[in-house]
C-alpha cells in the first residue's frame, strides 16, 4: 500500500508542475536497449539447476516531462510508458521476454556549460504486463519497484536530447511453468535510453 500511494504522490507531483506558470512541459519518446536479469530453472524451491543471461534488445518508450527552473538547478518529474524485450534460452529456442511498465522519474539536474546538463533520479515502476513465448506471468512477486536514472542532456531550444542509464534497485521475480518445470525470471531492468523532447511551453528551455 506505502508504494501505491508513493506513485499516487509521485503523479499528483507531475501533475501540479503542469499548473505552475514558472514551469515548461511537453514530449519525449525514443529508443532504449535493455537486458533484464536471470532466467532460472528449479527442482526446488531453492536449487537452480539452470541459469541464463538475458541477452539485451531494442524497446521504446513515450510520454510527458515537467521542468521546474531553480536557476542552475532544475527538477523535471516524467510520466512514462516504456516497453522493454530482452533474450532468453528457453528449451532450446531463443525467446523475447517482453515487459511493458508505467515509469515515474523525479530526476534532480544541474546546469554545466551552455546547453549541456546532468542529472539523476529515482524511477518509480509500475508493471502493466510481461510475457515470455506467449506466456502471461500472473505471479510477479512486486508490480511496483523502484530504479535509478542517471544521465545527461542537451536543451537545443523547444527540441532537446538525452541520454540515460537505468537500473532496476530491487530483485523482481516473476514465476512461471512450462513442461513441468518452474522457472523465474528477475524482471529488474537495465538500460541504455536514449529520448527527444519537444517543449509545448513557450519556455525556451527543456
Amino acid at each position: 500500500m506505502n508504494k501505491k500511494i508513493l506513485f499516487g504522490t509521485v503523479t499528483l507531483l507531475f501533475i501540479a508542475f503542469f499548473a505552475q506558470g514558472q514551469s515548461s512541459f511537453g514530449l519525449k519518446g525514443g529508443l532504449s536497449y535493455n537486458s533484464n536479469g536471470d532466467l532460472k530453472e528449479f527442482t526446488t524451491e531453492t536449487t537452480a539447476i539452470f541459469k541464463d543471461k538475458s541477452k539485451a534488445k531494442s524497446g521504446y518508450h513515450l510520454g510527458f516531462y515537467g521542468k521546474i527552473d531553480l536557476g542552475s538547478i532544475y527538477i523535471r518529474p516524467e510520466l512514462v510508458y516504456t516497453k522493454t524485450t530482452s533474450e532468453y534460452e528457453l528449451n532450446l529456442n531463443n525467446e523475447d521476454f517482453e515487459l511493458s511498465k508505467i515509469d515515474a522519474p523525479v530526476l534532480l539536474g544541474v546546469e554545466l556549460i551552455g546547453p549541456l546538463s546532468v542529472f539523476a533520479g529515482p524511477s518509480f515502476q509500475y508493471i502493466l504486463d510481461n510475457n515470455l513465448n506467449g506466456i502471461d506471468f500472473d505471479n510477479v512477486e512486486d508490480e511496483f519497484s523502484m530504479g535509478i536514472n542517471l544521465g545527461a542532456a542537451l536543451d537545443l531550444g523547444r527540441l532537446g536530447i538525452d541520454v540515460r542509464y537505468e537500473r532496476g534497485l530491487n530483485e523482481n521475480e516473476a514465476e512461471f511453468a512450462v513442461n513441468n518445470s518452474d522457472f523465474k525470471i528477475d524482471t529488474r531492468p537495465e538500460q541504455i535510453i536514449f529520448s527527444i523532447t519537444y517543449s509545448l511551453t513557450n519556455d525556451s528551455k527543456n
